[in-house]
């Protein structure tokens, strides 16, 4: 969050928060259990835990890791509230942030997270919605009992312990479009693993990244059912890896693209993988030299996604985000 004083801060609509101004604000020392869980740290003056966190598209965070009461609105108009909660009082920050945004909540499974420090007091669950780009209203979060769902529609795969403790990764088997279908090539297993290509459900990350190997291979097959008669034409800003100009598909029926996880099949309609983009047609998945391939929240746009910590599995149901109360 950016506390006051922020020097070399990004513009914020909201009053930065003021730690002399909270009763119950506390500095953390270096020696803290929690400051040795940070990678990047030192000690500062008074001993206390000044810390340093950046994101791979340049955005940082710099400043002191402190505690603070958390209030949280639950679903009976109260609020809940959390003591000591651990969070990061930036008092540096900078990147491709809103004037809207006041900072970063960290989900993952790492010993720092919002998620992992009020793990028993929210049954180990919470779920997101998020809602398409050009909506009024917002994505939802939910924390607790109310975020698992179930009935119709919903499918559940499990969470693999082979990626680092942050990260939630699941098994990705296949892809196909209609009657197409790959599979994951043993070449590229041995450069993942010995049987299993494992991709991390993130909402942080905007656009889903498949590893090379895998992402060839889909493109292929997206070619091959848009037709040879219509070419694919290169977007100028390389920000995307296949286009086409509009009107050039037009008349293109593509089927929905659906991701094959283990005991799961996620049906992506064509807004969750293609977008408008500069009077082009773009496939919003990208290849990654990385090994580990990413789910983006481009592609978990109009689903409520469940995350079970205790079960250690993730469940998907297409929804309306937009009304979702």
């Amino acid at each position: 969050m950016q506390c006051y004083p922020c020097r070399g801060c990004y513009q914020q609509d909201a009053p930065f928060f003021y730690p002399k101004l909270s009763t119950t604000y506390e500095d953390l020392d270096y020696e803290t259990e929690f400051c040795q869980h940070l990678k990047n740290k030192k000690r500062g003056f008074f001993g206390l835990c000044n810390y340093t966190y950046s994101y791979k598209d340049g955005s940082y965070s710099s400043g002191i890791l402190s505690k603070e009461t958390l209030y949280l609105d639950s679903t009976r108009d109260e609020k809940n509230d959390f003591h000591k909660f651990v969070f990061g009082c930036g008092h540096g920050n900078n990147g491709r942030f809103s004037s809207r945004t006041q900072g970063v909540v960290g989900l993952g499974g790492g010993p720092l997270s919002l998620t992992s420090q009020l793990k028993t007091q929210i049954e180990h669950k919470f779920s997101y919605c998020l809602v398409p780009v050009e909506a009024q209203t917002t994505s939802k979060l939910i924390f607790g009992p109310r975020a698992e769902i179930s009935g119709e529609g919903v499918v559940s795969t499990p969470l693999v312990s082979t990626c680092e403790p942050t990260f939630y990764c699941i098994v990705l088997e296949s892809i196909s479009i209609g009657t197409e279908r790959m599979t994951i090539g043993q070449s590229h297993r041995r450069i993942i693993g010995p049987s299993q290509h494992h991709i991390m459900v993130d909402s942080g990350t905007t656009f889903t990244l498949l590893h090379s190997t895998v992402y060839d291979k889909l493109e292929a097959m997206v070619k091959k059912t848009i037709g040879n008669s219509t070419n694919p034409v290169p977007d100028p800003t390389k920000l995307f890896r296949l286009c086409y100009e509009k009107h050039s598909v037009a008349g293109v029926k593509i089927p929905n693209m659906v991701f094959h996880f283990t005991g799961a099949d996620l049906h992506l309609p064509l807004k969750n993988t293609f977008a408008n983009y500069n009077n082009m047609y773009c496939m919003m998945i990208l290849p990654t030299p990385d090994r580990l391939s990413i789910l983006g929240s481009m592609s978990q746009v109009n689903f409520l996604v469940e995350y079970d910590l205790l079960h250690r599995k993730i469940s998907f149901v297409p929804a309306n985000c937009n009304s979702l109360g």
